[in-house]
């Protein structure tokens, strides 16, 4: 049985609640703490903190199963699921692969609620820890930082419903319908009915991004900038929110809203003119193999990451290493990776990273011949007996590769930024080694050239990781690198499609049988769950639902 590390008053409930969240909002606690006794010293404040990590790292599905939502294996999938460079295996994530959800459809209808739940959560806690610094029971700064780091997982919390629920925020700038921010406590009737209140149609994306923005810049001035230790000495820098993590997650936002100069200003605070690239703040770096963010999961180069271990992650149906990896090594292996990526000749044959993060269904025969590649699983989440792998959020290559486009797209005319290119090749050298292959700015024949590597590099550092959507998103009203013409997603290779003909790495011709989703479609937005509108007609629908 999974052991919960909650302690606090946390209402697990989602604004604004479902049916099944309704029974969980009866309940003081895990526990059955009060609200008072949740914070009543400093070891009950810090459980409290640890109760908001955990509602990020899995929630309710279905009534009461732990999946790996709002920011485990499912998250990491849909945000894959929603692309065109992983392969869909089994119905589980059909709906999602192929655009047919509805406002019922239960992995939307989750990411939403325990998204909301988490934060709802973390205002709680926000109460509790102001109450306690006034009151003496731990320090001021100690609550300030403890609220610091609940404004971080407010902020990231709504930024992804943001990606998947509104608009762009290039369409229009910011014009468009937000989602509605949630940052007081819904704990009363009366809290509840303010909630409620609230129309979405008010809300416009610059609106949410503004608030997710003004908690970032809290959280930054707030948080410490070196490693946090529990109460034994340990550390966990890397599941705990840092100077850094605010950082980076500020630069994450400002790159979709295509504040390319505000992406500089605040990668210029974690990476220095040059190389080696090793952040002033915190000590994070890159590690110099291409796959030790994941042989080392808590190295230098994981901001942030949400904790996974033997006693608590979310089990067989959310486990990252379950849900990704090669059945031949014990997974369910309901993901893989699809021949549109790996059989794109951008991705060089000799890359490290194709062995060192991936594996077909030929490694490791001894036949001879060996047997074609049909499939391929990645294994960067590789504990598949413990399922301790940590979901990734937040690594130092993200932010060089942020800070690298940024630096390509704010160049003058067309030309071509050498520290642009610097940035990149601190990336991607780490797996093309062979210096024949390696970029120049003489490589590029002009800035957009350069923009486009850096993309297709985002595309291959982070696939399996749950990024392509976001990127997908905030390109679809780029006229230059849209990802398909006009915006929207690629077509796909179909559910368990895929055969050996399709895997080439030096480039194979294949059809896509799913076809592509127009960014005028209705569906390139998520529905807002039939759960939410039930309880409040005021979080308006999206369009088409």
């Amino acid at each position: 049985m999974r052991v919960k590390i909650i302690s606090t008053i946390l209402i697990a409930g989602t604004l604004l609640m479902s049916a099944c969240q309704k029974k969980v909002l009866e309940l003081q606690s895990f526990s059955q703490q009060s609200d008072e006794s949740a914070f009543a010293n400093a070891d009950a404040c810090q459980l409290s903190m640890y109760g908001v990590y955990d509602a990020c790292q899995s929630g309710f599905y279905l009534g009461g199963a732990v999946r790996g939502y709002p920011f485990g294996a499912a998250a990491l999938e849909q945000g894959d699921m929603r692309g065109e460079d992983m392969l869909n295996q089994a119905a589980f994530f059909q709906i999602t692969y192929e655009a047919t959800y509805n406002n019922a459809s239960p992995n939307n209808q989750y990411m939403f609620e325990t998204i909301y739940a988490m934060v709802n959560k973390a205002n709680l806690v926000i109460d509790g820890m102001r109450s306690a610094g006034s009151k003496g029971i731990i320090s001021a700064t100690a609550a300030t930082q403890y609220e610091a780091e609940c404004r971080f997982l407010r902020a990231m919390g709504h930024h992804e419903l943001v990606l998947n629920l509104s608009k762009p925020y290039t369409d229009g700038n910011g014009s468009a319908m937000g989602v509605i921010y949630r940052d007081f406590a819904v704990k009363d009737a009366a809290t509840a009915d303010a909630a409620k209140a609230i129309k979405r149609s008010t809300v416009k994306v610059s609106d949410t991004y503004a608030k997710i923005l003004a908690d970032l810049d809290f959280a930054e001035t707030n948080l410490p900038a070196t490693p946090i230790v529990n109460t034994s000495g340990v550390q966990i820098k890397t599941f705990r929110a840092t100077k850094a993590a605010a950082i980076a997650l500020k630069m994450r936002v400002k790159m979709h809203m295509g504040d390319w100069a505000g992406v500089i200003t605040e990668g210029n605070k974690l990476v220095p003119a040059a190389a080696p690239f090793v952040s002033p703040i915190g000590g994070w770096t890159l590690n110099a193999a291409a796959d030790g963010s994941f042989t080392a999961t808590t190295s230098n180069e994981s901001i942030f990451s949400i904790r996974n271990d033997a006693t608590d992650n979310p089990g067989v149906n959310g486990a990252l290493p379950q849900m990704l990896g090669d059945p031949a090594l014990g997974a369910r292996g309901l993901v893989r990776v699809s021949p549109v990526i790996w059989s794109d000749p951008a991705w060089l044959c000799n890359d490290l990273r194709r062995t060192l993060l991936y594996r077909t269904n030929a490694t490791g025969s001894t036949a001879v011949p060996p047997p074609a590649v049909s499939a391929v699983y990645t294994i960067k989440y590789r504990d598949y007996a413990n399922s301790s792998d940590p979901a990734p959020m937040i690594r130092y290559a993200e932010v060089i590769l942020m800070l690298a486009e940024a630096e390509a797209r704010n160049a003058a005319g067309t030309s071509v930024s050498t520290r642009g290119v610097a940035l990149l090749n601190a990336i991607r050298n780490r797996a093309v080694t062979n210096v024949v292959d390696q970029f120049t700015a003489a490589s590029f024949a002009d800035k957009n050239a350069l923009i486009a590597a850096i993309l297709f590099e985002r595309r291959v550092e982070f696939l399996a990781e749950g990024k392509r959507w976001g990127d997908i998103s905030r390109l679809a009203n780029d006229a230059n690198f849209a990802p398909i013409p006009g915006g929207g997603v690629p077509s796909k290779v179909g559910s368990g499609g895929a055969s050996a003909a399709m895997f080439n790495c030096a480039g194979a011709t294949f059809t896509r049988s799913v076809p592509a989703l127009a960014y005028t479609n209705f569906r390139f937005l998520w529905p807002v769950p039939l759960s939410e509108i039930q309880q409040n007609a005021n979080y308006d629908q999206n369009p088409g639902y």
